[in-house]
């Protein structure tokens, strides 16, 4: 039986089996498939059965219908469509049965790899939502950076996390490496660190037989697959730089002895945007690295009292592991080999070269708030990070909604603002969102 699934707002993860041949989807009561959201109308559109193929309609409202990143009247649905109803995103789907009952039953199998690409995209919509059920029986709302920590590990990218001390972002990465079965460990970054104490030493050891003598390299905690990265900003350039070569060559180099690290390989570094005293930012070179800058803010009042009650209690959740290191590895080369579009491509760029200054693509207010804008990598990890977005949502068709999801936290760090606009109280994200909405979608002419 064919199915709406709620994957974004109001009643998130939420399935709508289409039993009648007529569904009115809206604000008002009456409607099938009810959605109180900003940008809802009261009537906002009709998915209608004809023969065998489903059809959805705008009921001209006031926000429009958007399907696949595309404004429409009227079209025909496929099998992984996303749909976008005001602030509510949508999955069409052609499958049948229920939502999974629980993770160990939506997990992939062990030989998942081996299978078809479609079929592992398909598991893995199911799979996401096993995913963030887990990690939501320790983390109290959160669900966009959640994504967002996913999308970077299935880019075989890595994360920033930003936001005041008390946030859980050290539980938060704890949880997903139990939740997708990764051995974790944790680096506090202090201004004594050195970088043997991350990669490792060599240490000179003598033979009980022969008492010969030789050095034996001792791994350091990098050699993991998730390493967090506490406060990353509180040691000298010199310990951070030892990251570098890991982060990008997934490989240390010590004594003369080049160690490849295993992979899967992730690294998620956080920072404290208050207590600047003592700590030493993070050069432009090394920012450019993550892929994502992660900002995690208060929770909401509601979500904040759950979270007090969850952990004034004497019983502690515990998380199912859902994936296993085999299963994203299947994934990030999966992801890797979803095809784009050179129109999808196009809007990346237009938009990566759009934030850069004094240049013909930049937009008035660029050049009035911005001393220096994204390079060519930006808009690769956009683009890796929308065909990541749509491998989650159970599609291998990136549309222009994927980048403008990922191009925030692609773009939050690899901007930087000037006295113009520190003076007027403009940040980084308005500068984000002015961007996105000045930049339109390319059409054809534009890339013929």
């Amino acid at each position: 039986m064919a199915r709406l699934i709620i994957s974004q707002g109001p009643g998130t993860g939420t399935i709508h089996p289409l039993r009648k041949d007529i569904l009115t989807l809206g604000r008002d009561e009456k409607c099938g498939v009810r959605l109180v959201a900003e940008g809802v109308s009261r009537n906002h559109a009709q998915v209608i059965r004809e023969k065998n193929r489903w059809i959805i309609t705008d009921l001209m409202s006031k926000n429009g219908t958007v399907v696949n990143g595309e404004r429409v009247e009227q079209r025909e649905l496929k099998d992984g469509d996303t749909i976008k109803v005001g602030d509510v995103v949508l999955v069409f789907s052609e499958e049948g049965g229920s939502a999974p009952a629980a993770a160990k039953d939506s997990a992939p199998k062990k030989s998942s790899p081996k299978g078809d690409d479609l079929e592992i995209v398909k598991r893995m919509r199911a799979s996401r939502e096993a995913i963030e059920r887990e990690v939501g029986k320790v983390i109290i709302g959160q669900r966009s950076v959640v994504r967002q920590v996913i999308i970077a590990l299935f880019c075989r990218g890595h994360g920033l996390i930003e936001g005041v001390p008390g946030l859980a972002k050290t539980l938060l990465v704890s949880t997903v490496s139990k939740v997708l079965r990764l051995d974790f460990k944790r680096i506090q970054f202090t201004p004594d660190l050195m970088p043997s104490d991350i990669t490792g030493t060599e240490v000179l050891e003598e033979a009980a037989d022969t008492r010969e003598r030789y050095f034996k390299f001792l791994r350091g905690p990098i050699f993991t697959n998730v390493l967090l990265a506490d406060e990353i900003n509180r040691t000298p350039p010199k310990t951070q730089a030892a990251l570098l070569e890991a982060m990008q060559e997934y490989r240390v180099t010590a004594g003369g002895n080049t160690h490849e690290l295993k992979p899967p390989f992730f690294v998620l570094a956080t920072q404290n945007p208050i207590e600047q005293e003592g700590t030493y930012p993070l050069p432009e070179a090394q920012l450019d690295r993550f892929m994502f800058h992660i900002r995690i803010d208060y929770p909401p009042k509601d979500e904040e009292v759950d979270i007090v009650l969850a952990t004034t209690k004497d019983t502690v959740a515990e998380p199912q592991p859902v994936l296993s290191g085999e299963d994203i590895l299947a994934l990030q080369n999966i992801v890797r080999r979803v095809p784009v579009s050179r129109h999808v491509a196009t809007y990346a760029a237009s938009i990566a070269r759009a934030t850069r200054p004094k240049t013909e693509e930049a937009p008035g207010f660029v050049n009035e708030w911005l001393g220096w804008g994204a390079g060519p990598r930006a808009a690769q990890y956009m683009v890796l990070g929308a065909k990541a977005h749509a491998v989650l949502e159970g599609r291998v068709n990136v549309t222009c909604a994927d980048i403008r999801e990922m191009a925030p936290p692609v773009l939050r760090h690899r901007i930087f603002t000037n006295f113009n606009a520190d003076s007027e109280g403009v940040g980084v994200s308005e500068v984000i969102e002015k961007i996105l909405r000045t930049v339109p979608e390319p059409s054809e002419k534009d890339y013929r």
